[in-house]
């Protein structure tokens, strides 16, 4: 039997790597961080326990590109869908709704994510943190961004403080009335995206109308450029 090809071994590297992190997510999300061990991740994964330390330092870092390679899955799912979107707030809005939906559909593993970026290691550097990265980054640039590299990080904390928001133990804030404070923040109209309902759920705002929208974002960008 020949040896295989450099670009077999690889892809055969990804596609096991891509299970461990696919476990990871499923197993955090039905028993909890803790109650997870590594042998449970790679016995789901059908991966052999030392591959798990072969490709990650430890379980904090496996569930952190575990999450981010869920998180840029969904957030690629959200922005490709039909119908196809050609307009930058309606993708900047479809982006604001797949990050809300993530902590709303996976409270315990978004919760479990969060805690440990808090934590002394911080926030991994990682493939899957790199794409999920790329994407959000292209998506303010199509929404027309004048500074890129000031809007980009705005973005991301905003979103992840909505994040901490809704799973904030004991006193979530209602994923509908964080949703109206980032349309309003951005000048999006509640239509655009996946809204929950007809109207805001809350927020501080009425609903934002197509014209306000466009006039938020023009008194907005003038301001950026500066």
């Amino acid at each position: 039997m020949s040896p295989r090809s450099a670009s077999v071994n690889e892809e055969l590297r990804r596609r096991s790597r891509e299970r461990l992190l696919q476990a990871t997510v499923e197993l955090v999300s039905e028993r909890g961080y803790e109650a997870t061990t590594l042998g449970d991740i790679a016995d789901r994964a059908g991966s052999a326990r030392g591959l798990v330390s072969y490709y990650f330092p430890g379980k904090r870092q496996l569930l952190q590109s575990a999450v981010h390679r869920l998180m840029h899955r969904t957030l690629e799912a959200a922005l490709e869908r039909d119908p196809p979107a050609t307009d930058g707030d309606e993708l900047l809005a479809r982006a604001i709704d797949a990050v809300l939906g993530l902590a709303r559909d996976q409270p315990v593993l978004m919760r479990t994510h969060m805690a440990g970026i808090l934590q002394a290691d911080g926030f991994v550097r990682c493939p899957e943190q790199q794409q999920l990265a790329e994407l959000l980054r292209d998506t303010v640039v199509r929404n027309g961004s004048l500074d890129v590299d000031t809007d980009y990080p705005l973005l991301r904390a905003l979103l992840m403080g909505a994040v901490f928001a809704v799973l904030l133990p004991g006193a979530p804030m209602p994923a509908g009335a964080l949703r109206s404070e980032l349309f309003q923040r951005y000048g999006l109209a509640w239509e655009l995206g996946v809204p929950p309902g007809d109207e805001p759920l809350g927020g501080t705002h009425a609903r934002v109308d197509d014209q306000s929208a466009q006039e938020t974002r023009s008194a907005q960008r003038p301001a950026q450029s500066k």
